[in-house]
């Protein structure tokens, strides 16, 4: 009875390990020629900084983001309208910063993948539309951020390009944010509509600088990425806080999770990338359009290059001592933003095909050689899986699949560990892992 119950473990293992041949498919449709000619597109509109030209149709921001949504509507005519497009925008005065120069709209351009089964639960990826100079105010000189950030744009639309293709149960919005240079009022004022509407967001994919391989510092990497996320949510409660001071948890907020998805599915199905967890909400004492989502309690994280080159990052076009600077075309790695395109697109359909999360995770076995977790049952489950790691450990390193809703790993002494709970679906793909929120008592 021992060896079959051992058998049948292993043979769940095995099972539970395999992966789907649909995301290799994804990998390998994603273009690097496209994303190459969609970065050449935006650089060439000159600047699109915030408050440059809206009349042009060659320059200014007006002109890209026409672009854009005219991208995205080509995409939904090739799928037989999938996507929902549309602009949304919102006001910003003088007053509200010293970084806008002068009263102006911030248009969003927006395309909703609706879900089958899920509609009204969304994953979101982010590119952001403007660009910028010296001096982020200057809306006349130009300013092409080819990499800064017409790379995450173009990496937003190849995305949907690819993805449009299949069906999924959730929703996923591919999402071009404006004004970042200024305030991050473009993922502002979409956080805000989304909170509005009762979205239920699954995750933030935001993508700022994905095209850089050759960084200040003399390093040359075309595999690493950084993703960046905050340890527990801006806007916890106070027993949520008590409850970490007791129970631990400093590292496993929403965003941490969603952080941790990502380096598993990427390390699953594209080995060859190395994925780096940066424990930071953003690079140090700077921001991005992930973080107007995690003010108003939504996960979101960054994903970006890990090797930055300053001297063609927010500069005037301009040669001094032999150097030149400027965020131009020919210094975009098309071959890496494909790569990190394809980590998108891959964690975007993994999402969309996954159950919902447990809700409720409770957990308990104090001063017992065992930790004991029970969780709501979640509609559309296959399974579950317990994942556990060591208190100091990036990712979570063990786990267990179950088929009923509470569990105890007998021998595992809960305070040597941290522990979570995904759902399985009947396809194979997981949700995001739960931290408990509960105590059993």
């Amino acid at each position: 009875m021992k060896k079959l119950t051992f058998l049948c473990l292993v043979f769940t293992s095995i099972i539970s390990a395999q992966t789907d041949q649909k995301i290799y498919d994804i990998i390998n449709s994603v273009s690097e020629d496209r994303i190459k000619t969609d970065v050449k597109i935006l650089a060439d509109f000159g600047t699109r900084n915030t408050f440059s030209d809206t009349i042009s149709e060659t320059r200014g921001i007006g002109a890209a983001r026409r672009w854009i949504k005219n991208e995205f509507d080509l995409i939904s005519k090739d799928c037989k309208n999938c996507l929902t497009t549309f602009y949304q925008k919102d006001f910003v005065t003088t007053k509200m910063s010293k970084r806008v120069p002068k009263d102006t709209w911030i248009v969003n351009v927006v395309a909703i993948q609706k879900g089958i089964k899920y509609p009204n639960r969304y994953i979101i990826m982010t590119g952001d539309i403007d660009s910028r100079n010296s001096d982020g105010s200057d809306f006349t000189k130009d300013a092409p951020g080819a990499n800064d950030n017409a790379s995450g744009m173009a990496g937003t639309i190849e995305a949907a390009r690819v993805l449009s293709k299949y069906t999924f149960e959730n929703s996923i919005i591919y999402l071009g944010l404006s004004g970042e240079e200024q305030g991050l009022f473009g993922g502002a004022g979409f956080a805000k509509y989304a909170k509005e509407k009762g979205w239920e967001i699954i995750g933030v994919f935001n993508n700022d600088m994905i095209g850089n391989i050759t960084g200040v510092d003399g390093v040359i990497d075309n595999r690493a990425f950084r993703i960046f996320s905050e340890p527990v949510p801006a806007n916890e409660t106070e027993r949520e806080r008590n409850m970490r001071r007791f129970y631990g948890g400093e590292v496993d907020g929403i965003s941490r999770q969603l952080a941790r998805y990502i380096h598993k599915t990427t390390k699953t199905y594209m080995p060859e990338m190395n994925p780096m967890m940066i424990y930071r909400l953003d690079r140090f004492g700077r921001g991005g359009h992930h973080r107007p989502f995690n003010d108003l309690g939504f996960a979101g994280i960054r994903i970006m290059e890990a090797h930055e080159n300053y001297i063609q990052q927010h500069q005037d076009i301009r040669v001094e001592n032999g150097i030149k600077y400027g965020d131009t075309f020919e210094h975009v790695n098309f071959g890496y933003a494909k790569k990190l395109t394809a980590v998108n697109a891959i964690n975007l359909a993994c999402l969309a095909w996954a159950p919902p999360s447990p809700k409720e995770v409770a957990i308990g076995g104090i001063v017992e050689a065992s930790a004991k977790l029970k969780w709501n049952k979640v509609e559309g489950a296959k399974g579950y899986k317990i994942y556990w790691r060591d208190t100091t450990s990036p990712t979570w390193d063990h786990s267990r699949y179950v088929e009923n809703t509470e569990f105890t790993l007998d021998g595992i002494v809960i305070d040597n560990f941290y522990f979570g709970v995904a759902t399985i679906g009947e396809n194979g793909h997981e949700s995001v892992v739960v931290f408990p929120n509960k105590i059993l008592r």
